[in-house]
């Protein structure tokens, strides 16, 4: 972008722009390039000026939240603007049983703040990083647990979809809407959201009990803890389970883990983890991603398919 749509830029917005932005300081799997243009809008107003500026002038636009179940597809990052909504759309209002939720807020502060009220339902999403914007996009969950050992049962709702009641969302060129109940399309770890930028998220919770909220997040966390990657940079699960399968075992049992290329590494804790053992590129993870996906193929006839977002050129 040059000297003169730059200014145009920012005499048009309130929030902050940062140009050669380096991507992997806001992804989990550390890795990206740089993007050309960073902003963190300061409200709705900064997002529909920006949307209309870089449609005036064929910008393109990508959106990232907390960066967490994302790779960044090219080392050399992303043309023209990277919108982050972590800042100017995060707030939390609870009324009763209903929240109302701005698209940047942290899961987990969301969390916090139900469980503070003793609002049930959202238990299931203790551990899970990132946005809430991000999670309701891709309809963020936790299956079911059988262990008996870990003394949890399945929680009432195991995906963030079950609770929403209605999203405020703008499309790429500037409009606001509302999408109810009726308009809404949530799947396994997807929804028909894709298309818009999620503004304001609105959920419809229920009153429990403070101590038996708390304890089930407690025994969640311990599980993840016990049993997927938290201490090496990842983004967490690469593939969706397919149906009557798990993609960790069949990536184990096709003896997958421990696999690398570069740095990228086939988690020897989770094989649906890779992980970033320092300076993997993006070519790393991905080339490590078609191995695994031609090798379970081969051995299993079942095709894995990809839960993380890859975003950019």
């Amino acid at each position: 972008m040059n000297k003169k749509l730059t200014k145009e830029l920012s005499n048009l917005i309130k929030g902050e722009i940062r140009f050669n932005e380096l991507l992997s300081k806001h992804t989990s799997f550390r890795i990206g390039g740089p993007a050309d243009v960073w902003i963190y809008p300061k409200d709705i107003s900064d997002i529909k000026n920006i949307l209309m500026f870089c449609n005036s002038y064929n910008i393109p636009v990508t959106t990232l939240g907390g960066g967490t179940n994302v790779l960044i597809s090219s080392d050399k990052g992303i043309r023209g603007v990277v919108l982050n909504l972590e800042r100017g759309l995060c707030g939390i209002k609870i009324k009763g049983e209903r929240i109302t939720c701005g698209t940047g807020a942290l899961l987990s502060k969301l969390l916090k703040q139900a469980a503070r009220e003793e609002l049930t339902g959202l238990e299931f999403t203790a551990g899970i990083p990132g946005t809430v914007g991000g999670a309701v996009s891709m309809n963020a969950g936790t299956k079911e647990i059988r262990n008996p050992k870990s003394e949890i049962r399945n929680v009432e709702y195991t995906a963030i979809g079950d609770l929403v009641e209605s999203v405020k969302v703008i499309d790429m060129k500037g409009n606001v809407s509302e999408l109810g109940k009726n308009d809404l399309r949530f799947g396994y770890r997807k929804s028909n959201l894709s298309k818009y930028i999620i503004l304001e998220v609105k959920l419809k919770l229920k009153t429990g009990s403070k101590k038996e909220i708390n304890e089930r997040i407690f025994k969640l966390l311990e599980h993840k803890k016990s049993t997927q990657v938290l201490d090496i940079p990842s983004a967490g699960c690469i593939f969706k389970n397919p149906d009557g399968h798990s993609s960790g075992k069949l990536i184990d049992q096709t003896g997958l883990k421990g696999l690398a290329i570069g740095d990228a590494q086939v988690s020897e804790k989770h094989a649906n983890f890779i992980v970033n053992n320092g300076n993997a590129s993006a070519h790393d993870v991905l080339e490590l991603i078609k191995k695994i996906k031609s090798t379970v193929f081969e051995k299993t006839g079942i095709k894995l398919e990809e839960e993380i977002k890859i975003i950019g050129i």
